[in-house]
Formats: C-alpha cells, structure tokens, sequence
C-alpha cells in the first residue's frame, strides 16, 4: 500500500459556541491541513497520483475557509467550527475529487497549533 501526503495551510478565526472558556471568545488560528491519499498500485508512470493534483484539489477546499470567520461559513453556521469538524468537513468535500479507481482518501488531519490537531478518516 502506498500512502501520500501533501500539506498547505490557512488562516481563519472562529468561537466555540457553548464552550466555557477562552475558545468561547472569538480567536484565530493559523491552521496546517495535511491530506493522506492510499493507493494500492501505481499507474502507468509509476505514480499513485500527482502531487500537482492533490495540492489543486485541497487549495480549491480550503481557499474556501482562508482569512474567513468560519462561524459564518456553512456548515459552520448550524455546527461548532472545531478542528474535529474542519477535518471532516475538509474531508467530505475531497472524497469526491480524490477517490478513484486507484486511489482511495485516507484521512485529513487539521492542525491548530504547533501541539495540538484532529484527524478524520471513514473505516
């Protein structure tokens, strides 16, 4: 099994709604993204997928969220704007581009600090 990664980031800022304590005040991040791709084999150059292509693919996603407040951003508006919630949100809307008849999304995992991320994948 082969398994690739790219990485990108952005910036955005959010509350947690019902959440007591300093994340219930409006606060941003400098999220990391990291997106996981699984493949079994490799195509007729040697390659799962290109590199170019996952990185296009997540732009177009998380562009969506840059320099954003995410609270008013759907889902985020009926739903906490969590870094649990980013990644499958995140998640959600790349299965589509990225799952194929070689590759597979694994997971994506959603940074909002130097120590601390969440990461989703389906089983």
């Amino acid at each position: 099994m082969f398994e690739l990664m790219i990485e990108t980031t952005f910036a955005a800022s959010h509350q947690l709604r019902g959440y007591k304590g300093k994340c219930e005040n409006l606060h941003g991040h400098n999220f990391k993204v990291q997106v996981f791709i699984q493949s079994e084999m490799l195509n007729d150059i040697d390659i799962a997928m290109d590199f170019h292509d996952i990185k296009k693919y997540t732009s177009e996603v998380v562009d969506q969220l840059d320099h954003s407040f995410l609270n008013e951003i759907f889902p985020f508006t009926e739903i906490n704007p969590s870094s649990e919630n980013i990644a499958k949100w995140v998640f959600d809307s790349l299965k589509k581009k990225i799952n194929t008849n070689m590759t597979t999304l694994g997971a994506v995992t959603v940074w909002e600090s130097d120590t601390a991320s969440a990461t989703y994948y389906e089983d």
